[in-house]
This record gives structure tokens, sequence and C-alpha cells, in this order.
């Protein structure tokens, strides 16, 4: 792998991403929305380009003629808040997929490699569970599934290879949607006590520098038509994880469950093995939940005090 594209490459993953695969060697085109390349710094290696997903087609008129070998497509509207809600633009965001799917074919690129999420698996267990009554966020979660059913079928009728990684919950420095884990962190440095439901829903987290690091191994050893789980491989319930943050971060707050109704799907441990993913792609998440919270806290001290 030595020249790549990489679309939403100034988004919280993406923008990691870029940069681990700078570190090693590797050429990137980075495609921005509007021209916003504030995550990344101009270096050696680093091309920048500004696009609209509305004319996915039209980046093969602004990026240059050259021997692409992969194509990281992470460009994905609406992936926290309310707009996970709007079905109108999951919908659109699937159909973005695949066009940028085909625009990586025309370009030559031999792979392309998207951003799946764990909520595909939990969507899916939850439009099948008779009786059940699906929150809105999995409309979130079924763009992304419907992204990855089509992607896999037009991949296979142009003979391209389709690798697809599937985030389980990315975090860490850089982020600043209003997700749980940046979220209940903005609560523990303002002192006040997060509530959450009573945790014992299966849940894992990943720090993004191994999300980075994933997405470089997995682009480079993932085999076609693979998915590959990026998880943290200590899955276990959630009030698990928010205790290790708490006493990691917040050891004389109190952290409230039970207050918040969960209306979610468990998905079993099992769905969270990423045996696979090591063993095709040699990956291991290194940072733990403890010093990646501790990380991130320390960042968003520092952009409140910026302010």
């Amino acid at each position: 792998m030595k020249r790549v594209i990489v679309t939403g490459a100034n988004g919280f993953v993406g923008a990691a991403v870029v940069k681990e695969l700078l570190l090693h060697g590797i050429e990137v085109h980075a495609v921005g929305h509007a021209g916003n390349f504030s995550r990344l710094v101009d270096c050696e290696g680093l091309s920048k380009y500004s696009w609209d997903m509305h004319d996915v087609k039209g980046l093969s008129e602004v990026l240059p003629t050259a021997d692409y070998d992969l194509f990281y497509h992470f460009a994905w509207q609406g992936s926290a808040g309310e707009a996970r809600a709007d079905t109108r633009l999951q919908l659109q965001n699937a159909q973005w997929t695949v066009e940028a799917l085909e625009l990586a074919y025309n370009l030559g690129c031999r792979r392309f490699v998207s951003a799946g999420s764990i909520m595909e698996h939990e969507t899916m267990a939850a439009a099948y569970t008779q009786g059940n009554r699906p929150g809105v966020g999995y409309i979130y979660g079924g763009g992304k599934l419907i992204a990855h059913v089509m992607c896999m079928s037009v991949a296979a009728k142009l003979g391209m290879d389709l690798v697809w990684p599937e985030i389980t919950n990315a975090y860490g420095v850089g982020e600043v949607s209003p997700r749980m884990v940046n979220t209940t962190i903005r609560k523990c440095i303002k002192g006040e006590a997060p509530q959450f439901t009573a945790g014992t829903q299966n849940y894992d987290f990943v720090y993004i520098d191994d999300v980075a690091r994933a997405f470089y191994l997995i682009g480079e050893k993932g085999k076609p038509f693979h998915e590959y789980l990026i998880g943290s491989s200590t899955a276990r319930p959630l009030k698990e994880f928010l205790l290790e943050m708490k006493l990691s971060i917040a050891p004389n707050l109190d952290f409230i469950f039970g207050d918040i109704s969960f209306t979610g799907i468990n998905l079993p441990l099992s769905s969270f093995d990423c045996s696979e993913t090591e063993r095709d792609t040699g990956f291991k998440a290194e940072v733990s939940f403890a010093e990646g919270t501790r990380r991130t806290m320390a960042w968003l001290r520092e952009m409140e005090e910026e302010k």
C-alpha cells in the first residue's frame, strides 16, 4: 500500500487514520467537506481536496490521475446527535457510499474500505425481535447496514475487493460529539454526577489511536469480503466500563445507575469477538479504557481552558 484516497479525512476517525497512514510513509490524498482540514497539518505525503458528498462522481475531476491502491471511505453525515434519526439522510449516506465505491473502481483502486459499525448487528437484532419497538438510533444503524449490503453486491459485480471494518465504540482525543464517553467526561469535569441505565447491557469501547491502527492494518492485510470488528477485546457489561472510568478520572464523584431506562438490544458477548481481526491483521488494542479516558479528560480540559 503506497498511495490511498481518504474521504471524510477531517472527521474524528478519518483524521486519525490519515495521520496513521502518513506515519507508515503512505501517500494520502485527503478529501474533506467544504475544504475543512482543521484536524490535519500540512506535511510531506499529504494532499488535500475539497469535496461535497452531493457530487461524489465529481471527485474524479478533482483527484489527479495516479495508481491508487486503496480507497478509505469515512464520509458520513449524521453519525451523532439528532441526525442519526433522519431517515432521508441515512439512506442518502448509504447511496453516497455505493457511489464512492463505484468512483474508487473507476479511479483504478483495487480495494475499498468503509467504516461499518457494530450497530449493524444491533439493528438486525432489533428489527427481527418479535414485539420489539426499536428506538430512532437504529435508523443510523440501518443506514450502515444498507450501505454494507449494497456495497457487497456492487463490489462483487465490479470484481473489486471490499473490506468492511466495524467499529464498536470509538472515543478519545479529538472527539467533539455528544456521545456517551464525551458527555460523561464533560460532566465529571464540571463535578456533575452522571446518570445511566443499570448498565447490564454488553458493551465495548476502543481508543481512537487503536482504531486508526486497526484501519491501517485491515486495509493492508484484511481479506476481501470479510468484516472485521474493531474493539478492545475486553467487552463486558457497560457498568464495568463506567466504573473503570470513575476510578480513573472521578473517584470521588457519584455515578448513578438505573435512573434511565434501557430500550436497546443487548448483544451477546460473542458479538464483540475481535479474534478474526487479530488473526488476519495482527491488530490488538493497546490503550486501556482507564488510560484512554484519562487522556480524553486531559484534552477536554485543555480545550475548555483555551476558550
